[in-house]
Order: structure tokens, then sequence, then C-alpha cells
């Protein structure tokens, strides 16, 4: 399996920011950490071990990236206003600089990746694809919560309304945006309903997509089915067999 990585200074975040790819050819994924953890967490916990049939068969070829979150969500010394500024900052940065960056490794210049992630990672993975169906082809998003504002301590403002899918994905009215997602072929919302699942989030958005006409598939795995590693090993590879 082909793996390489690289880093650049992000104009967006003010920081160096790094990027490891595996794979020779296949759809684009982008994997988003958990949590604070950083851009080697999958393959640390052998998600990309999990996956690697995929990508060595070339159906895949996957990326990873660092999110800001020990910086944003996860920082109780950052007040409330620069962590939805960090979101939005991060968002721009996937767009600016990360799809860039994987349409010339790719060589696909109109290559739409997948998002993944599981836990806070699967927060981000919708949120980037939610918010730009146009540069991204869906989202594998595993045991996640899609409304982030109990990290913000009551603040609200247009950077966290527009990083909140439980709050903008409701309003989505536009003629552009919502024809897409309309359109989607490949929308994964998945849970366990085991230890430290919380499935009803995964219900409340597949509540408010459907709402909006916006086709999905909810898969809720059963009760022995925790928030943890082994079962986000089974997850990915099982929804990737869906979709490419």
């Amino acid at each position: 399996m082909e793996r390489r990585t690289t880093a650049w200074f992000s104009p967006n975040l003010n920081m160096e920011m790094p990027l490891v790819a595996y794979g020779h050819a296949g759809q684009p994924l982008l994997m988003l950490p958990t949590a604070a953890a950083d851009y080697l967490e999958y393959e640390r916990f052998h998600l990309v071990d999990a996956i690697k049939p995929h990508i060595e068969s070339g159906r895949i070829r996957a990326y990873s990236i660092n999110s800001v979150n020990r910086y944003s969500l996860l920082n109780e010394q950052m007040p409330p206003h620069l962590k939805a500024e960090l979101l939005t900052r991060f968002d721009r940065y996937i767009v600016d600089e990360v799809l860039p960056a994987i349409r010339r490794d790719s060589g696909q210049a109109d290559a739409r990746p997948l998002t993944t992630g599981a836990s806070l990672g699967a927060f981000l993975a919708a949120n980037a694809y939610f918010k730009h169906p146009d540069q991204v082809r869906g989202v594998i998003a595993m045991s996640g919560s899609y409304d982030v504002r109990s990290y913000l301590k009551d603040f609200y403002d247009d950077n966290v309304y527009f990083n909140n899918p439980a709050d903008y994905l409701p309003n989505l009215n536009d003629d552009y945006h919502l024809p897409l997602l309309r359109r989607a072929d490949a929308i994964f919302i998945m849970s366990g309903q085991g230890s430290y699942e919380a499935p009803e989030r995964s219900r409340h958005l597949s509540d408010i997509l459907n709402s909006k006409g916006i086709p999905h598939t909810l898969d809720l795995w059963g009760p022995d089915v925790n928030h943890d590693w082994p079962w986000w090993r089974r997850m990915l590879p099982y929804a990737l067999d869906k979709l490419v």
C-alpha cells in the first residue's frame, strides 16, 4: 500500500498542517480524526488497515488530516467566539487547501471526495459535506453528534450557525445546495446503540434530512455495539462496500 506524507503552512489556520495519503487510485476519501487527535490516528488505531483491501485494490485513495478541535471545541481556555471562528477557518482550510491538494495528488481535477470520521470527526465530516455538496460527494459519519452548541457555553453567532448542521440544515431552502443534496447517493449515518453511544443524535440528523427530502442511509447497529474502535473498523469498510 502506497503511503505519502506532506505538510504546509496553512494561511487559513496560521499553522503547519500535515496530511497523509494512502493508495494509488480510486475514489478519494478524506478522513477527519476524533476528538483532539491527529492525522495519524486512523493509522494508529488500525482503521486504515481495516480499509486496506479497498486501498490496495484501487477502489479507494484515502487522505487523513489534523483537525483543530484541540484549539477550538475542546479548548476550555479558548473564548467561545474564537472557538466558533476557528470552525469557519477550518472549513476554509478544507475547501481552499485540502481539496485542491487531493485533486492534485489524485490527478483528478474534478475529484469529489467522500468524507468520513468517527465521534467528533463525524461532525467535521458531515459539516464539510453538507456545506459543500458541489465539492464533496458524500459522507460516512460514525457515532457522531451534529449539534455542537454544548461546546460553546451558550455563545451563538453566524460562525456557530453555519457550522452546526442541526441548525442550518432545517433552514436550507436555496436553489443551489438543496437540489444537490436531494440528488445525493452517498450519505451514511451510522451509530451503535451500546455503551457511550448516542443513537438519538443520528436519528435527529436523519429526521432533518428526511424533512428536507435528502436521501440517505440511517444505519443503527445493535445494543452490543459500543462507541469504540473495533466497531468503527467494521462500520467504515461496510459502508465503503456499499458506495465504491
